[in-house]
């Protein structure tokens, strides 16, 4: 891959994240329904030592009304989270960041095609009466190296419904986690220009969208597949249940007792 039109690609995105950070914090502070908190683990991001695989997660706790989340906890309203995450990425790099959908793909371009930074397939829903996911597994792109393309990594968005803390509010953990990904960047120019470029522009814009959040501003999906429906309480809805956490394993028995 040529170095040229990734290095392009990766000055004018920074440059447009920063512009756009300005111009955020000169807009005053919207109306906020819920409260977000960041909540990252220290390493947030690791780079696999063989593979040189990259995972990375952010992680908010967001607190509202528990009214506020029955009412937004339905496919429909996943499917939206799931635009407002790429709403929130063009207008956090001020329309430089555009996505462009076709009935089984994503593509995240610079301006326009054909500079794909990213391309997805379609993505998947899961959903149960306390967990929703939405998945978009990685195909190719210029940020993409050549071992990276076609092989299973994602972009995830996992929310998560805690036991309310009180009658009237409840915690919601969001997590945008990036798994098995292979930054064409730190294949051909290196690990330490990746992570701090490349990488920490995706931190700081997730943890931008996390934040926005708090208003609950969920954006009209483009493609409206969950359009009209819902989740009935006690009910699987039309969207397949996430997986389980392995159950913990059994204690070992007390040989002292034994």
């Amino acid at each position: 891959m040529s170095r040229e039109p990734l290095t392009i690609a990766i000055a004018v995105l920074a440059l447009g994240v920063a512009v756009a950070l300005v111009v955020a914090r000169r807009r005053g502070r919207a109306r906020y329904v819920a409260r977000a908190v960041i909540v990252d683990e220290e390493d947030h991001t690791t780079v696999d030592p063989e593979s040189r695989a990259v995972r990375s997660v952010q992680a908010a706790d967001l607190t509202l009304p528990r009214e506020a989340l029955e009412a937004i906890w339905t496919p429909m309203h996943l499917e939206r989270l799931a635009r407002t995450y790429w709403r929130f990425l063009t207008r956090g790099t001020l329309g430089l960041v555009r996505v462009k959908y076709t009935d089984t793909e994503r593509y995240v371009v610079l301006l326009a095609r054909p500079l794909v930074l990213l391309s997805f397939r379609a993505p998947e829903y899961e959903m149960d009466e306390h967990r929703g996911i939405v998945r978009w597994r990685i195909e190719s792109g210029v940020l993409v190296s050549r071992t990276g393309r076609g092989v299973d990594g994602y972009l995830q968005i996992d929310i998560r419904r805690s036991v309310p803390n009180d009658a009237d509010c409840v915690t919601a953990h969001v997590e945008v986690e990036v798994a098995n990904f292979y930054p064409a960047i730190a294949s051909g120019i290196g690990q330490w220009v990746y992570v701090n470029t490349q990488s920490r522009i995706h931190v700081v814009m997730t943890h931008g969208f996390l934040r926005s959040l708090a208003r609950l501003d969920l954006a009209e999906s483009r493609v409206g597949r969950y359009a009209h429906d819902t989740l009935p309480e006690g009910a699987r809805g039309v969207v397949p249940d996430p997986p389980r956490a392995p159950d913990p394993p059994a204690p070992a028995p007390d040989a002292q007792t034994g």
